[in-house]
């Protein structure tokens, strides 16, 4: 279709404190050795993107650096992920003994983490960023733009514009892939769900 776009959301590279088992939000952690040589080897069978954009988290900066080296993304703050507060940096062993961390476990789309965002606030927060990227989007007559971000944001983005719906956790995106959203301009200008997902295919580079 000549009005089609497909976006793409892209996953930062694992991190150390993702192997680690921490809950990172705002806080940032060196990607993984094995990550960063993944990233280095990925060749991305695409057409050529005619947008970058990104968190402003270095986690996902690398990442984008890693994929894209000669480009520079626009850079967004409401891409975040979730600030965890004072949960961040910490592991469920480490927090499993707080009854703070268990009320919030136990109604997480509820209660706040102490000093961080509710699930209400944290997807408002998103849902703002997804509006400044359409709009983005749409001024720079893009149509294969590539972001990348957090697994908590693209859930969120899924679970309000893929084309089925699903439950926030129903949506799994693992770390270092991503996934592609086929709109056709009026899809995208009135917020409506996506036509289709595709996967993004990830090759390996020969010269690396």
């Amino acid at each position: 279709m000549d009005d089609g776009l497909a976006i793409t959301l892209f996953r930062h590279g694992i991190t150390m404190g993702n192997k680690m088992k921490q809950y990172l939000g705002w806080n940032d952690s060196p990607l993984s050795e094995e990550a960063i040589q993944e990233l280095l080897a990925y060749s991305l069978d695409q057409k050529p993107y005619d947008l970058f954009l990104s968190s402003d988290l270095q986690r996902c900066l690398t990442t984008f650096s890693l994929l894209f080296p000669e480009e520079h993304p626009i850079t967004l703050t409401e891409l975040r992920e979730m600030d965890f507060g004072i949960f961040a940096g910490k592991t469920y062993e480490e927090l499993k003994e707080s009854k703070a961390y268990q009320s919030w476990l136990n109604q997480i789309k509820q209660v706040k983490p102490p000093g961080g965002e509710s699930y209400a606030l944290f997807t408002t927060r998103v849902q703002k960023g997804w509006d400044k990227v359409r709009d983005i989007i749409i001024d720079n007559g893009a149509t294969n733009p590539f972001i990348v971000t957090h697994g908590g944001v693209i859930r969120y983005l899924l679970s309000r514009y893929g084309p089925v719906e699903k439950s926030f956790w129903e949506w799994n995106i693992p770390h270092g892939t991503g996934i592609v959203l086929l709109f056709n301009q009026d899809q995208l200008r009135r917020g409506e769900r996506c036509t289709l997902l595709r996967e993004v295919l990830l090759t390996e580079n020969e010269d690396g």
